[in-house]
């Protein structure tokens, strides 16, 4: 995990892995296919080898985005989410307010958490995903949106709760594949 007392809090977005074409049911309830399983854990991989292990997760409360969850925490421990050798388990919130959420619907949940969080990772969907990163960093953002299990790596100089726009520059981006 980060150290809290950081002056610079780490900010992961990441688009939830690639889910089923949709179908009869309810959107919310779509399913990873094999290749978003293997993608999600390879982000967790990503993450564990760049020290940006989350000290709390906000993840969405759809199907396909908790699955993305732990296939991710999967990838940094090599095990459930049980404390391995990576870390101690972050925190995990999941969030109905995050399925469909607009940028700023998603920038009110982070600036929810807790002020000794150094690295936060949140789950979501498109577009509200892409369109939080490009209002934290208007310059940098990808103009094409991030497509499934892209990981955007924000860093803030604020607490959580003064995160504004165009206040947390990119500093690394990786599409995960499996």
């Amino acid at each position: 995990m980060t150290d809290g007392n950081a002056a610079t809090r780490t900010l992961v977005l990441l688009r939830h892995a690639k889910a089923e074409q949709p179908g009869t049911g309810p959107d919310v309830e779509r399913r990873l296919t094999a290749r978003g399983h293997a993608d999600a854990s390879a982000a967790g991989a990503w993450l564990a080898r760049h020290g940006l292990l989350p000290d709390v997760v906000l993840c969405s409360a759809a199907r396909r985005t908790r699955q993305t969850w732990h296939d991710v925490a999967l990838g940094m421990t090599g095990s459930p989410p049980e404390g391995g050798p990576t870390g101690t388990t972050p925190v995990v919130r999941y969030a109905v307010a995050a399925y469909e959420a607009h940028p700023d619907d998603l920038l009110d949940l982070v600036r929810t958490v807790e002020p000794e969080a150094g690295t936060v990772l949140l789950v979501a969907h498109n577009p509200g995903i892409s369109l939080l990163s490009t209002l934290l960093d208007p310059e940098r953002a990808d103009r094409d949106g991030l497509r499934t299990t892209d990981l955007v790596v924000h860093r803030a100089a604020t607490p959580w709760a003064d995160l504004a726009p165009d206040g947390a520059p990119i500093t690394n981006r990786h599409t995960a594949r499996g």
